[in-house]
């Protein structure tokens, strides 16, 4: 309490200052809870590209487009020495009037021939109802996240674009992209899909053969990375082919520096804050001098007098540090709430970036108070009691 009291002899001042690293934290935490979001979707794509090799239409970039494709080249790919198997997928919008902002992967429509079934590691867990069958012509399964936006319930029906689907399954919640899809079975996705491709391709192309990507399962002990010339090879160049490390050196890597970025103007926020305290302190001391001389005249030595100083900076960046969360919290949940930024959200706040938020707060504020505190602990009492 004595320490709390000392921090708010002015009290202005001391809320200034604490104030001011309030807002380093505030800024630390929403563009940390972006950061932790965009990481965490990448981490699920890491883990689903992880075993596999994907095959895109050419003309996609990177291989991570929608473009239509044959499903012929699902064969002619399982024929390759090292592919165990091959499974075809359909991926595309649910809506392509998106017009709200998404920092993560928009609502999407996913469908597969199943026989990838044995051989995905990568699965999604079901809260509610069950699994998406072969033969579950007209039904769908729904992600945590486009539940509300659907009006989904299990037994119930969702609209997806314009066709009517009775929803056997609620998606568990992974924080990743699933939570914004919607499955269903491949003869139905390809039904809609050409419906959404322009007349002069529609015509042009077998319902039945309609896919966005082809997914290839290598043999036990063999590399995907090592399996991707192989394919690209065999298959000739109409086909963009990516691998587990194609997909950390497009995704990942800029990730990184997105982050970087990040938290680069978070911390600089939070220096500023460091630089308030520094001045705060330094005139704390300044106008306790004679304090200081009376306390070290009765027997305080200087480590006592540094230790009083760095409390109080330590007191100063935890409130400032707190204050910050909670203002960062209330932002981003308000803002995840508003439902401005898509179903599947853009913030991410974790307990890992709570507590270290606040942390790093505390140590800001004891290491902006090191100075001040020496040069608390190096007045001469004599001097220090001439002091007006």
């Amino acid at each position: 309490m004595r320490t709390i009291r000392s921090v708010f002899r002015r009290k202005l001042r001391a809320t200034l200052t604490i104030f001011g690293i309030g807002i380093g934290v505030l800024a630390l935490v929403v563009m940390g809870s972006v950061a932790e979001k965009l990481q965490l979707l990448v981490d699920g794509g890491e883990r689903y590209y992880a075993d596999k090799v994907i095959i895109s239409d050419g003309s996609t970039f990177a291989g991570f487009g929608m473009s239509p494709m044959s499903s012929v080249v699902a064969e002619e790919a399982e024929a390759i020495d090292g592919i165990e198997r091959a499974s075809v997928t359909l991926n595309f919008l649910l809506d392509d009037d998106v017009q709200m902002m998404s920092m993560g992967t928009p609502p999407m429509v996913e469908a597969t021939d199943f026989r990838d079934l044995g051989v995905e590691d990568f699965t999604t867990t079901i809260a509610r109802g069950r699994e998406l069958r072969p033969e579950d012509t007209g039904k769908v399964v729904v992600g945590a996240d486009l539940v509300d936006m659907l009006g989904a319930e299990v037994g119930g029906t969702v609209d997806i674009r314009g066709v009517s689907f009775e929803v056997v399954g609620i998606a568990e919640k992974t924080l990743t992209a699933p939570d914004s899809t919607v499955q269903m079975t491949l003869p139905d996705a390809q039904e809609i899909f050409l419906r959404t491709l322009p007349e002069s391709i529609a015509e042009t192309v077998e319902v039945s053969d309609l896919t966005t990507s082809v997914v290839l399962f290598p043999e036990d002990g063999r590399d995907p990375d090592d399996m991707v010339p192989v394919v690209a090879e065999a298959l000739g160049g109409s086909y963009n082919v990516q691998g587990p490390a194609g997909f950390e050196q497009l995704v990942k890597e800029p990730l990184e520096i997105f982050n970087y970025l990040i938290y680069t103007v978070a911390l600089i926020a939070l220096v500023v804050g460091g630089l308030s305290i520094i001045n705060t302190m330094t005139m704390s001391v300044s106008e306790r001098t004679r304090e200081i001389g009376i306390r070290k005249a009765i027997g305080a030595t200087r480590g006592d007098i540094m230790r009083q100083f760095l409390a109080e900076a330590a007191v100063i960046g935890v409130i400032g540090g707190l204050l910050g969360l909670g203002l960062g919290a209330a932002s981003v949940y308000t803002t995840m709430n508003s439902g401005v930024f898509g179903a599947s959200g853009l913030f991410l706040l974790t307990p890992r970036l709570a507590v270290g938020s606040v942390l790093f707060a505390l140590v800001l504020g004891v290491v902006a108070g090191i100075y001040p505190a020496w040069h608390a602990s190096r007045l001469s009492p004599v001097e220090a009691l001439r002091h007006e």
